[in-house]
């Protein structure tokens, strides 16, 4: 009786106030959140988690010691994941993240290149930026991730020291330049022995990231591998 009460009140409330899709402005079903399923099966996947030695991990490998590297979708102009991650990151839609997350979660929980993942970090944002934007889009990535695998999240282990300017507008070699020495290590204890998994939005040219990895990557006996929501097209 009680289960049919919170279904009754529950598709109630439904039809007076109808949750729509943060994509394409349809109503959502009741087992859909935030981003109906339709919209969801029309991303660009890239499938790069069952692929070893994939474009990502190769391009990593070249400035940085990795153990895999994913990325969920491919990023391109005029796509759903687009539109989605603008959202995200300046319209206060936070929650793309978390569903997103969990999408993610669930393919590298089924994928033997990442099922032995210790600790989830993600790339940080300075305090500044942070206070400005209200959150940090990769920690609620993060969060979606950390839900589907089962595994926890460290938010205060890798700090952002250096409030950068804009990547948006900088080339490959400005970017580069533009992130080095940004990353400090606080309880380093917390990362030792561990195999990390970075979590980011968005690569374009990989250089804040690669720059993590490093800075990571000085500490005992540590393993890293990088997952992020998009790649751009051309990387």
């Amino acid at each position: 009786m009680l289960n049919f009460l919170k279904i009754f009140f529950s598709d109630f409330f439904y039809l007076i106030y109808p949750e729509v899709c943060l994509n394409c402005g349809k109503h959502l079903s009741v087992s859909e959140e935030y981003i109906c399923l339709e919209c969801l099966y029309k991303l660009p996947l890239t499938n790069f988690h069952e692929e070893k030695d994939n474009y990502l991990e190769q391009i990593f490998n070249e400035k940085c010691k990795i153990e895999n590297a994913t990325s969920y979708v491919f990023f391109e102009k005029k796509s759903i994941i687009r539109k989605l991650i603008h959202k995200l990151k300046y319209n206060g839609k936070k929650e793309i993240g978390l569903i997103i997350g969990k999408q993610m979660g669930l393919h590298l929980s089924n994928s033997k290149n990442f099922s032995c993942i210790d600790l989830i970090i993600p790339i940080p944002l300075h305090k500044k930026r942070e206070k400005t934007r209200g959150y940090n889009q990769s920690e609620w990535i993060g969060k979606g991730i950390s839900k589907s695998m089962n595994k926890k999240m460290n938010v205060n282990s890798v700090l952002r020291s250096v409030n950068t300017e804009t990547q948006t507008k900088k080339n490959k070699e400005e970017r580069e330049k533009n992130v080095k020495g940004i990353f400090k290590i606080k309880n380093a204890k917390e990362l030792e022995n561990k195999h990390i998994l970075l979590i980011d939005d968005v690569i374009t040219t990989g250089s804040t990231m690669i720059e993590c990895v490093n800075t990571i990557s000085k500490l005992k006996n540590i393993k890293i591998s990088v997952a992020t929501v998009a790649v751009a097209v051309k990387f």
